[in-house]
């Protein structure tokens, strides 16, 4: 097995407590990870705990693919600091471990964006190279989503 860190530090003009509601449903990944289609089999039934399945469509060669992933979402409350992690296991041997710590800054929120990549080496560059897309992209899109709702007072 191989493993890889990803980090990203990115601001959204929205107030902490939005964008840890947001990235605590499930639903608002549709979109925000590119590759996300559909989520399902939402289960809230422990506190702090959401687990869930999300389907990545991948595209190769003109095929589509869609991948069905376990995803545990974790939340965390400390002083001054809102935490969401958890981890993705994806069929392939691919295992992911997230974290998303959200703080204020300036009026609005920086988000420090963790990803503890873990895959077989074969598919690790493949692996790294998708989920840097998708780091990025999501941080753009959510700032943009957050940002939008917080300038039209929603």
């Amino acid at each position: 097995m191989a493993a890889r860190v990803l980090e990203n530090t990115f601001h959204v003009d929205a107030a902490p407590e939005e964008v840890f509601a947001h990235l605590t449903t499930p639903d608002s990944y549709i979109g925000l990870s590119p590759l996300v289609v559909a989520v399902r089999d939402v289960d809230r039934s422990e506190p702090g705990v959401v687990r869930y399945v999300s389907v990545e469509r991948f595209r190769f060669l003109g095929l589509k693919y869609d991948n069905p992933i376990a995803v545990t979402l974790l939340t965390e409350r400390t002083a001054g600091r809102l935490s969401v992690r958890g981890e993705v296991r994806s069929p392939g041997g691919v295992r992911m471990g997230y974290r998303f710590d959200m703080s204020p800054e300036a009026g609005g929120t920086r988000v420090d964006d963790r990803l503890d990549l873990s895959a077989p080496w074969l598919v690790m560059g493949f692996a790294a190279g998708q989920a840097r897309k998708v780091q990025l992209a999501r941080a753009r899109i959510l700032a943009e989503r957050l940002s939008a709702r917080s300038a039209h007072g929603s």
